[in-house]
């Protein structure tokens, strides 16, 4: 029986953010590719801090003295990544994480050579070069370079990050259906994936489609400090998708790449696969509601790591607070201090009732008011004032703020007197932290301040997630339990396993989006057998650009 279509293309691409936009730059050379995305493209990427992690000698860090290499990067990545993909894989990540960066450039992503001095989640405008994970807790594996490649651009870069990238795709050919919400794939009776089923509002009165645009648009900022406020804003968005859309079936003649985004916005499925992260706040956009991972397993599709997400706890900025000890409830250690914020939250949810303070004396508590002005941007200025004013305990002694806190004193004391002892006998720190910020905390009066995991709209930890469905690490295509792929399916970003599955650091995911959507590209748009019957030219759909393209939603995350 021959399928009635009503659009077709060669590929098909589900999703027009990082990887849904770099599966389509691959594809466009050799196959006519349509990209479809619910709302008007940009998804997480437009809205994150625009990092991408690379390394192995980039120019910018030639340009700012860094010396690396891919064996560097390839050691340290081994001790975050682990097994969520091969060691092959990780290699050629790595070995291709120069040229990556080169081929980003050549779309019109810019980049900058001006490296921070010091250790932050995020740069501020003065500094586009850092390092955006833990390399200098793991100097004893591998040589510790700045990896973290921010877009260059004022505030957050996401972007600046998608912005040249969508605007390639579009000026490569693809054509673009926005406002087209993807619900269910097509399978023929061999099981090979041969298209999309979705609702679009493409033909919708203009009012609606402007007024799903903007209320989409409106209810994404919010949505990122106050989930509950955001998904109230959305109703109405919903409402319109409902009441206007209209059935469309999209044919696919090689392959359908699915780029739709995580789950974090999807609550059922948050709590089944990572129940921990009850008080979190979900860092996405309403796309990343499942969907895509959804319509996988529907097509028989396994996945992996889905109990795998990255909450953040980051201490720095102000960096002074590196020097300080992070304890919990019984006064014992968490972690190293200078681990990266996904690390340090992981340490935490492991924790008794997910509660941690971070001990300070005076000194320390007075340079990281001094480094508030210089080392933060507005989003990071509210926490962290938040942190040394409203959740702060203070007392002239250990045991009194322990006490204040609700830590055991003498755990606290025991503690301390541990660091102490190892810094004067010259020894390494019982937590692994780097000698440079090892300090004595010695001044009163002394303050624990509460870098629980716990909800606090001022003091969020953030929360997203990793693991989606399995892919052939050669090509990208979707696999069954079996090992065996599934025809015509790939996957990429995060609605598929890949580097960062296991562990995150800032600027993995967006370097896995390009790595793993250029791959699905490359692999959908071969063998393009013959033309699909009944189905018209995608060409020239919605040749405008988005909202996203022209600036007009901006992040506040990174």
């Amino acid at each position: 029986m021959t399928e009635a279509w009503d659009e077709s293309a060669d590929v098909v691409v589900v999703g027009f953010g990082a990887a849904g936009a770099c599966a389509a730059l691959e594809a466009a050379p050799s196959a006519r590719v349509l990209v479809l995305d619910r709302f008007a493209g940009g998804g997480a990427t437009a809205v994150s801090g625009g990092v991408v992690y690379a390394g192995g000698g980039t120019r910018q860090q030639r340009e700012a003295g860094v010396e690396d290499s891919t064996q560097a990067m390839v050691d340290y990545l081994s001790q975050e990544v682990g097994d969520a993909v091969t060691p092959q894989t990780l290699r050629r990540f790595c070995a291709q994480s120069a040229d990556m960066l080169t081929w980003l450039e050549g779309r019109g992503v810019p980049f900058d050579a001006r490296l921070c001095p010091y250790e932050t989640s995020y740069p501020t405008n003065r500094h586009y070069l850092y390092y955006s994970g833990s390399e200098r807790s793991f100097a004893h594996v591998a040589a510790p370079a700045p990896r973290g490649h921010r877009a260059y651009a004022r505030g957050t870069s996401g972007r600046a990050l998608y912005a040249p990238l969508a605007g390639a795709a579009r000026a490569a050919g693809a054509g673009i259906l926005l406002q087209t919400r993807a619900h269910q794939l097509i399978t023929a009776a061999d099981g090979r994936v041969t298209g999309v089923a979705c609702r679009t509002l493409r033909g919708a009165p203009a009012w609606v489609r402007f007024g799903h645009r903007v209320l989409h648009r409106w209810s994404v900022k919010p949505g990122m400090y106050l989930p509950a406020l955001g998904r109230a804003l959305h109703r109405p968005v919903a409402w319109l998708e409902r009441r206007y859309s209209r059935p469309v079936r999209i044919g696919a003649r090689s392959g359908v790449v699915l780029a739709a985004g995580g789950f974090v916005l999807d609550a059922e499925m948050l709590r089944r696969h990572a129940p921990d992260c009850r008080g979190t706040l979900p860092l996405g956009t309403a796309g990343d509601d499942g969907s895509g991972i959804r319509m996988g397993t529907d097509a028989g599709a396994a996945t992996s790591h889905l109990d795998r997400v990255s909450v953040w706890r980051f201490l720095a900025p102000p960096s002074a607070l590196l020097g300080g000890l992070l304890v919990d409830r019984d006064g014992r250690r968490v972690c190293d201090e200078s681990r990266y914020g996904a690390a340090i939250g992981d340490a935490v949810l492991r924790r008794p009732q997910r509660r941690a303070w971070l001990l300070v004396d005076a000194a320390v508590l007075a340079e990281a008011r001094r480094q508030l002005r210089d080392q933060t941007l507005w989003f990071q200025r509210i926490q962290a004032r938040w942190l040394l004013h409203i959740d702060r305990v203070g007392a002239p002694t250990l045991r009194r703020v322990a006490r204040r806190a609700g830590v055991d004193p003498v755990g606290l004391a025991a503690t301390v007197a541990a660091y102490h002892d190892a810094a004067a006998a010259g020894r390494p720190d019982p937590a692994g932290k780097p000698a440079g910020l090892v300090r004595p905390l010695t001044r009163p009066p002394y303050s624990l301040i509460d870098f629980s995991v716990r909800a606090r709209p001022a003091a969020p930890a953030p929360v997203l997630t990793l693991g989606g469905l399995r892919v052939d690490e050669e090509t990208g295509q979707v696999l069954r339990a079996d090992g065996r792929g599934v025809p015509g399916l790939y996957a990429a970003g995060r609605t598929a396993v890949g580097i960062c599955s296991r562990s995150y650091v800032s600027g993995l995911s967006l370097a896995d989006c390009v790595f793993s959507g250029r791959r699905a590209g490359r692999s959908a748009a071969i063998g393009i057998g013959p033309a699909l019957p009944g189905a018209p030219d995608p060409g020239g759909l919605d040749p405008s650009p988005s909202d996203a393209e022209r600036g007009g939603t901006h992040a506040d995350r990174c």
